[in-house]
């Protein structure tokens, strides 16, 4: 399906759409299953007609895609009976926050039972403190949802699910009949919400080691496996002593905790990598066995004898590693299950498995000691090559269940203290079963979608700086890239003309640039002029019989200088306007001065690459290129700048990361980000003038950051009162914009000297 026809499933009238549907759905073609994209139509055409104008359906064909890469297309049925409450509530506003941070909170929340959880939450804040009258009909919106859709990606950077409920939570105890008192609250600027978040800020997320732990099993074990957060956020109480949910492998991953807290002297990312390294071990060392035979009691012997067989090889691997399980593993106290009373089973169990792992363990049971002796003797180094097997554990453990079985073990009130050994998986790798039955885990579906051919640019989201609540707006402004449209090459060459006498000035002060610290390239076969020494020898190999060397030219490459240079035009509607005191309009001067400094610094040898910006709101921020760094000044980039419009709106701080994102992957000592601006950053979608001139002060602080230096060269005569806010003192005010073509080949100049 091409994008008209996918345009027209739409049903939209809306004209914003239309302009940007193309790459959009350029970005859904790539990363969704064709039944993932009919149900993307089939949702925005919905949101479409919800009555709330277009930034909902815009949001969301912007964001579903990337979203859906992460958590799976299925999640999308959640969201959209998420979005009908809203609507059906008094808090259809909300539903625009929600979809705008969607994709920064689905890459914190990457699977799809912990969005739904985070659903879960949302939706209970709205009950919560959406206002009614005499208690009966809901009439007023909740002033804290909004807020706390906004703030979501920030909030689970910090927390997690559990901590992100206990502060919300907080929030509607405490505030819950204080509208003004919400709003301070969620938007994180009250006393008390952020020593809230200070309390509930504990733990290593999985999300933000994912890295280091997959390089970790890439060193260790040669293997790369996706790491998958599962929330440890539960409605019910798990009962004293038992785990709520275990770690565990399937075929689309590692299972593990989205939060791990420091625990008996070790890091949370310690705790991450014992619980990988035995998973690991595992995936090396076990055989799954058949189930259907066994009995509740003999598997949970197998699996106790499994994991400390695994255990005891990874410690002889890695003997780091006992350190760790050392400390995670409980250790039992002798003696304190009474099996008159309660079922021991688990209790005998967990002594058995740190005696098998701890040998100064001090236990005296004589059963215990002797099936350890017989562990050890099935592991020694001199029987098998010393590591046994999953066969092997499974008779040792049928003999221990024969040995030690109890009447007592069938007790309703089972002993739970010190038996929860939570680094270790659910072991649910280890069995088969040959009937089917309610024994078997269902896994998730494995992922369906066709990768198809990237044929363009999709969108690329960038973020952007609220200044109130000092925060940024995640995946806020989409930035379109697209190659120039072509004119006329011979315009550009009668603009330089025109100016042959600022060329021949300019050329005098290039030669005083240009490096002379030239290195000469021998042996290439194209080259700038001829190498005598190697073109005679080739001659006489030649007059000899011998076959000539052809490689008989020379060139030269100067090292001198090492920049690189991105040259970022503003083409906002108001270029348009004749300059003051002149015929020519601030575009055709521009395009003036552009051809002149891509005309120096092509004699110069420096890269140059130019590009134009322009928006017409936060959802079409239209960056065109010019010319590339490495692309010659020909009539192919004369030909682009000759057809240089101007129109729209002026959203820098977007097209300034975008710029950054080019020029940062330049090998240079120093880039240099110059921007040709002709007024204060603004856009229609945007009633304060201050938001944008504050995020493109902080987007130049992020450059900076980077090492790329930000100069602007502004033709606003009332640039002051704005343009040192954004750039601190890297900038250049040309009254006399007349002049502009000679003053930007010689601001260039002394920039890079």
């Amino acid at each position: 399906m091409d994008s008209l026809e996918a345009l027209a499933r739409l049903e939209t009238r809306f004209k914003d759409v239309e302009p940007v549907f193309a790459g959009l759905w350029l970005e859904a073609q790539n990363r969704l299953t064709p039944a993932g994209q009919e149900a993307y139509l089939s949702a925005a055409r919905l949101l479409g007609k919800l009555g709330r104008g277009v930034e909902p359906m815009l949001v969301f064909l912007e964001e579903w895609p990337a979203a859906a890469t992460k958590v799976g297309e299925g999640a999308l049925p959640s969201l959209m009976a998420t979005v009908q409450l809203l609507q059906k509530s008094p808090n259809g506003r909300a539903i625009a926050p929600l979809l705008q941070t969607l994709g920064a909170v689905a890459r914190r929340l990457p699977t799809a039972a912990q969005l739904q959880l985070y659903f879960d939450l949302a939706l209970d804040l709205m009950r919560r403190t959406t206002g009614s009258i005499h208690g009966f009909h809901q009439t007023q919106p909740s002033p804290a949802l909004p807020e706390f859709f906004h703030q979501a990606p920030n909030l689970l950077g910090w927390l997690s699910l559990v901590g992100l409920r206990n502060w919300v939570d907080y929030g509607v105890r405490n505030h819950g009949h204080h509208p003004d008192r919400q709003v301070e609250y969620f938007r994180l600027q009250s006393p008390d919400s952020r020593a809230v978040l200070q309390r509930e800020r504990h733990g290593t997320l999985l999300v933000d080691v994912d890295r280091s732990l997959d390089l970790g099993l890439r060193a260790l074990w040669e293997h790369s496996e996706p790491l998958i957060p599962y929330s440890t956020l539960r409605l019910e109480e798990p009962r004293p002593g038992q785990a709520v949910l275990q770690p565990y492998w399937d075929a689309q991953g590692f299972r593990l905790p989205d939060v791990l807290d420091a625990e008996r002297g070790l890091t949370g990312i310690e705790r991450y990598r014992a619980t990988l390294a035995h998973m690991m071990g595992h995936r090396r060392w076990s055989t799954p066995l058949i189930a259907d035979n066994w009995s509740p009691f003999q598997r949970m012997a197998v699996e106790m004898f499994e994991d400390s067989r695994i255990d005891t090889l990874l410690c002889r691997t890695y003997p780091g590693l006992r350190r760790l399980f050392l400390a995670l593993h409980p250790k039992p106290v002798e003696g304190a299950c009474d099996p008159a009373q309660q079922s021991c089973l688990r209790h005998r169990l967990a002594m058995l498995s740190r005696a098998l792992l701890d040998a100064e363990h001090g236990y005296q049971d004589a059963t215990l000691l002797s099936f350890v002796e017989r562990f050890q003797a099935a592991l020694a180094p001199s029987v098998d090559g010393g590591e046994a097997s999953s066969t092997v554990m499974a008779e040792l453990a049928l003999s221990y269940v024969a040995r030690t079985r109890r009447p007592s073990d069938q007790f309703a009130e089972v002993f739970f203290d010190d038996t929860v050994i939570d680094y270790r998986d659910d072991n649910r790798h280890l069995w088969r079963f040959i009937e089917e039955g309610d024994e078997e885990s269902s896994f998730d579906a494995p992922p369906t979608a066709q990768q198809q051919e990237l044929t363009g640019l999709p969108p690329r989201l960038y973020p952007e700086w609220d200044y109130l609540t000092e925060t940024y707006r995640p995946d806020w402004a989409s930035v379109f890239e697209v190659l120039h449209p072509k004119g006329s090459a011979a315009d550009i060459d009668r603009l330089l003309d025109k100016h042959a006498v600022l060329a021949r000035r300019l050329k005098k002060l290039l030669d005083l640039l240009k490096p002379q610290d030239k290195r000469r390239i021998r042996f290439q076969e194209d080259g700038s002029e001829l190498d005598l020494d190697v073109a005679l020898r080739s001659l006489i190999d030649f007059k000899g019989g011998s076959t000539p060397d052809p490689r008989i030219n020379m060139s030269h490459r100067t090292d001198g200088r090492d920049i690189a240079v991105l040259l970022l035009l503003d083409l906002s509607e108001s270029l348009n306007q004749t300059a003051v005191g002149g015929e020519q309009t601030l575009l055709a001067l521009s395009q003036e001065a552009v051809a002149l400094l891509a005309w120096a610094v092509d004699r110069l040898g420096d890269p140059l690459a130019i590009a134009g910006f322009h928006s017409n709101t936060r959802h079409e921020v239209r960056y065109l290129h010019i010319k590339g760094a490495t692309e010659p000044w020909d009539d192919n980039v004369k030909a682009r700048l000759a057809a240089m419009q101007a129109g729209y709106s002026t959203r820098m701080g977007a097209a300034m990361r975008h710029a950054a994102h080019y020029l940062g992957a330049q090998k240079a000592d120093k880039k240099l980000l110059l921007i040709l601006t002709d007024g204060q950053p603004a856009d229609v979608d945007s009633p304060d003038e201050q938001m944008l001139i504050k995020d493109a002060r902080q987007a130049v602080k992020e450059l900076g950051t980077d090492g790329i230096f930000s100069y602007c060269i502004s033709l606003d005569p009332q640039a002051d009162a704005y343009v040192s806010d954004i750039f601190g003192h890297q900038y250049t005010v040309i009254d006399r914009v007349d002049r502009l073509p000679e003053k930007l080949p010689e601001l260039f100049m002394a920039l890079t000297r």
